[in-house]
């Protein structure tokens, strides 16, 4: 529970000194608060809460808006915590990490129960994180990880393997060119500089693409994961390399901006050059399903409901696991086809 003012506080005690024989010890709350974390009064909303009106106030700090994956991450978020009824700070950070650290300076100084934020990248969170725990507010990591070596700074960390992502695409990109004689030019959309999808996406695809000599990747940049940016990127390896075989990319949105580059150069996504992508939004199924792009990786956005599963097993003193792994599965075009009708985002 958060403190009480002076005058309060003084009121609170006149008030257990005269009915402390009525009250039994229990303030309303129930009586097992040992283990529960001491910014906050009870999981669920059922009481105290930042807001003073018996809400668990939840502050949220999304990476921004660059991609159709990322909205349906922050309306999985809005939606599931106006369902547990919780009050969401919501901010959004534009991508850079220094609004990031700035909202959650604001939670701190609002005094919310639980802060969750997807971290724009993986460097330079010690402090802020530090800030968090000396005031009592426990932290939860969605989407994207840190790489601090004090993992009592977090409560845990939920969202998708990027690294096994990046295999998956490198696993059927090695089968469907077993049998190439000849070398495979491969240009790469890389995600946000320095951020964790990029990092494992990259790593987990080079760590299986490795030992077969003629996959070669040719060129990779970043496309900040957005749409604009892959067509540019794009565009720009169209024109130095010729007869380009493959395309990965980090994320739906950056191929899709890939694919008006590679129509507008007079090719055929998906035939002329093969297009490997993860996310699995809707546009990109249906892309997939229009045979544009060849393989997809889904990286399922819709964490709102296990986030807010932890908030509530955090605030109830409860042991939660470290690291809580979102199920996810592949795509072909005639998979996605076949699925496309039914997709949720």
């Amino acid at each position: 529970m958060k403190s009480f003012t002076k005058m309060g506080a003084l009121a609170a005690i006149v008030t257990v000194m005269l009915f402390s024989a009525g009250c039994g010890g229990n303030n309303g709350t129930g009586s097992s608060q040992t283990n529960a974390p001491t910014n906050n009064q009870s999981a669920g909303g059922n009481q105290g809460g930042a807001a003073g009106n018996g809400k668990v106030v939840l502050g949220f700090s999304q990476v921004g808006a660059e991609s159709g994956w990322r909205t349906a991450n922050t309306d999985s978020i809005k939606e599931s915590a106006a369902e547990a009824g919780f009050e969401l700070k919501f901010s959004d950070a534009q991508q850079k990490q220094e609004n990031q650290i700035k909202a959650i300076r604001s939670f701190i100084q609002q005094k919310a129960d639980v802060i969750a934020f997807s971290p724009v990248v993986e460097s330079g969170w010690d402090t802020v994180l530090q800030e968090a725990k000396d005031a009592g507010i426990p932290v939860i990591l969605t989407d994207r990880a840190v790489d601090s070596q004090d993992t009592s700074l977090y409560e845990t960390f939920i969202g998708s393997d990027f690294v096994e992502e990046g295999r998956r695409a490198g696993k059927w990109l090695v089968e469907q060119f077993k049998d190439a004689a000849e070398p495979v030019k491969i240009v790469e959309l890389q995600g946000t500089t320095g951020s964790a999808p990029a990092i494992d996406r990259k790593n987990g695809f080079e760590e299986v693409i490795k030992d077969n000599a003629n996959l070669q990747i040719v060129a990779s940049q970043t496309g900040d994961f957005t749409r604009a940016k892959g067509k540019e990127v794009m565009q720009s390896f169209l024109q130095a390399h010729k007869d380009i075989d493959v395309l990965y990319a980090h994320n739906d949105d950056m191929g899709l901006g890939a694919i008006q580059a590679i129509e507008a150069a007079g090719l055929v996504p998906g035939k002329d050059i093969i297009i490997i992508t993860v996310d699995a939004v809707k546009d990109g199924m249906t892309a997939a399903a229009e045979g544009k792009i060849n393989f997809i990786v889904e990286c399922n956005p819709l964490l709102g409901p296990q986030l807010m599963q932890a908030v509530n097993d955090v605030l109830a003193g409860k042991e939660i696991p470290r690291r809580i792994v979102t199920e996810e599965g592949t795509f072909t075009s005639e998979e996605a086809k076949a699925v496309l009708a039914d997709r949720k985002y």
